[in-house]
Parts: C-alpha cells; sequence; structure tokens
C-alpha cells in the first residue's frame, strides 16, 4: 500500500526527532511492503523566518491533500518577542480548526523496562499503566472570546469558556469507542460544582453513555482528578475531558511515564485522517545536539498506523521494537538507568529500526 504523509518538522529538536520516526517509517514500508511518501512543509518559527507566517496556505493545502500528518515541535525562544497572534505557535491552533482535529488521544503508558524511571512509588504502579487521555481539542477557553482592555478599575482580561452540546457528543462518543476496545471504563472529569459549561458537559456525556451500556462511566472534578493520577493511577483507564483540563491533565499522566520523551500523541478528525506529534516543545538548546529523546515521535508514528492507516500489526510491530530496545538497556539520558547504554538521538532511532 502507498500512503502520503505531509511532514513538518518545525523548529528548535523538531527535525531530528522527525528524521527517526521516518527512519522507523521506512523500516516498517520495507518488512511489510508499503511505501510512505513525505511532503516536506513549512510551519512554526521557521515558516516565519522563511516566508513571513507562522502557517502558510500551501502547509494547510498540502495537510489536507494527504492522508495524514506528521509533526515535530513548534516553537522557540528566538521568536518570544513576537506578538500573540504572530508566534509560532498559532499554527499549532491553525492547523486544528483547518484540519478540523477535535480529538486529542494521549497514552499514558509505563513500558515495564522504564519502571525505576516512574517517580510514583512502585507499589502504586506495580503491574504497569496504560492510560489513554481523549481531550477535545478545538472547542473552550483556548478557542473562546478573549479580551484585554483598561477599565475605570484598571486593567482587565477574559477569557471565555464555550462549548455546545455536538462539541461534546463527538469527543465523548470518541472515548466511549476507545473504551470499548480497551477495560470499558471512561472516567470523565469536569468542574461541575462551579462551571455551567462542565455541567452541560456531564448532562450530554450522561446521554452518550446510554448507547455504551457495556462501559462504565465515571465522573471526577478535575481537581480530585489531578490528585487520583498520582495517587491511584491504575483506577483509570480511558479518561474524557475538555481542552483546557485535557491539556493539563495530559502533562501530569506523561510524568508517570518517566519523561516527556516518552509520550506520544494523535489528534484526529472525522474518519481517518488525524495530524500525529510528540507531547513536549521544541527544547532549542538542544537543537543539534543528538542527546534527545525521539521516542514520542517514533509512538506517534506508531500512533498513524494504528489510527490513520488501520496498520495495527505494523504498529505493534514499531511498539514492541521501543520496548525491546529499552529491555536491552538502549537509553537516551532523560531515562537512563542503571547498567544502561547511553545513545544519541540517531542512535536509539536506529536501534528500534533494526528491531522491527
Amino acid at each position: 500500500m502507498n500512503y502520503n504523509i505531509a511532514v513538518i518538522k518545525g523548529d528548535g529538536i523538531g527535525p531530528e526527532i522527525v528524521d527517526e520516526a521516518i527512519k522507523v517509517l521506512d523500516k516498517v514500508g520495507e518488512k511489510f511492503g508499503h511505501q510512505f511518501k513525505y511532503d516536506h512543509v513549512l510551519a512554526g518559527g521557521i515558516a516565519i523566518d522563511e516566508v513571513g507566517e507562522a502557517l502558510p496556505q500551501d502547509t494547510v493545502s498540502a495537510c489536507k491533500a494527504s492522508d495524514a500528518v506528521l509533526l515535530g515541535a513548534i516553537g522557540g525562544w528566538k521568536w518570544d518577542d513576537l506578538p500573540g497572534d504572530k508566534r509560532p505557535e498559532t499554527a499549532i491552533l491553525g492547523l486544528r480548526k483547518e484540519l478540523n482535529l477535535f480529538a486529542n488521544l494521549r497514552p499514558a503508558l509505563l513500558f515495564d523496562p522504564l519502571a525505576e524511571a516512574c517517580p510514583l512509588k512502585p507499589e502504586i504502579v506495580k503491574g504497569g499503566l496504560d492510560i489513554m487521555v481523549v481531550r477535545e481539542l478545538t472547542g473552550g477557553i483556548y478557542f473562546g472570546k478573549r479580551e484585554t482592555r483598561m477599565t475605570d478599575k484598571g486593567e482587565m482580561a477574559y477569557d471565555m469558556e464555550i462549548y455546545y452540546d455536538y462539541e461534546i457528543e463527538r469527543i465523548a462518543r470518541v472515548a466511549f469507542d476507545l473504551a470499548m476496545k480497551r477495560n470499558k471504563k471512561v472516567t470523565s472529569v469536569d468542574k461541575a460544582n462551579v462551571l455551567d459549561s462542565s455541567r452541560l458537559w456531564r448532562r450530554v456525556v450522561a446521554e452518550v453513555a446510554k448507547d455504551y451500556p457495556e462501559v462504565e462511566l465515571d465522573n471526577l472534578y478535575v481537581d480530585n482528578a489531578a490528585m487520583q493520577l498520582v495517587h491511584a493511577p491504575q483506577k483509570f483507564d480511558v479518561v474524557l475531558t475538555g481542552n483546557m483540563f485535557g491539556d493539563i491533565l495530559s502533562d501530569e499522566a506523561s510524568q508517570i511515564t518517566g519523561s516527556l520523551g516518552m509520550l506520544s500523541s494523535a489528534s484526529l478528525t472525522e474518519g481517518n485522517f488525524g495530524l500525529y506529534e510528540p507531547s513536549h516543545g521544541s527544547a532549542p538548546k538542544y537543537a543539534g545536539l543528538n542527546v534527545i529523546n525521539p521516542i514520542a515521535t517514533i509512538l506517534s508514528a506508531a500512533m498513524m498506523l494504528r489510527y490513520t492507516f488501520e496498520l495495527g500489526e505494523e504498529a505493534d510491530a514499531v511498539e514492541r521494537a521501543v520496548e525491546k530496545t529499552l529491555s536491552d538497556g538502549i537509553r537516551t539520558r532523560d531515562i537512563m538507568g542503571e547498567g544502561c547504554t547511553q545513545v544519541g538521538t540517531d542512535e536509539i532511532g536506529s536501534a528500534i529500526a533494526e528491531r522491527i
């Protein structure tokens, strides 16, 4: 089979980690008889430098014409002085809007070889962890009306949290469908004791749950959910939540895996199309040093194989290769353990490719 992938390497460490993911995808193609064609396009800081805007229309068009998008990382200190609406990060929000990427999936998976890297007590994570955070991505406070202005009482600012029932319903169905393929439990996170938007969220999720009688639904306030993620993470299977709460909770969940360098991400729309990226930033001070962990990007590529291309066997092969590499003690410095061999970005990427 032939697949077309729009590739946005982005800024900072983005080019390095994307190169390793492509290396692994090419190995998958070689082994399983697929051909991946890459269309390299610009977004973020490098796009500002080269064409004067963070998200060129050519990039949007190329992404829409592709089967999937692979994104490295966007942003960096170089562009910190730009106005908010001109910064590199606007490309991310722009892509979500243009591609209607309303569902963000962030798995927090603790590989057995990395148990010692988890900051939680061993008895809390004994037996491993496998949590899927499902975050609504195109609504809520990040896309609501906002303003900063002077008043007679001084400068003021506001950001509006807005959700429509259809936005909640469609992300809830993504979460329940995933739960049906996992352990049949959804934990919906909101702040329904305070926020009207959360009360609507809870009502709509409850209605959707009626269509999935096999799935257990639990509701938690966001503050309790944050505590439970570190106190009893094994109680979670699929975590369903809104844009802002999901942003925070998915980063918290990432620390359970031992390193941000291990956390993959998928942003999906209706059908199979998706954008795949690691959950960490561009880390410009490490760019070009061959020290960054590319596994999050490689696992994001595995999610692409699974969710967009429906190549489950190939995705499993990548994930097994990652675990085998870690079991063999081949590690980047962020996940080093006793008796392990420290390698660089390209070496660990090659080691994973060799084990597919």
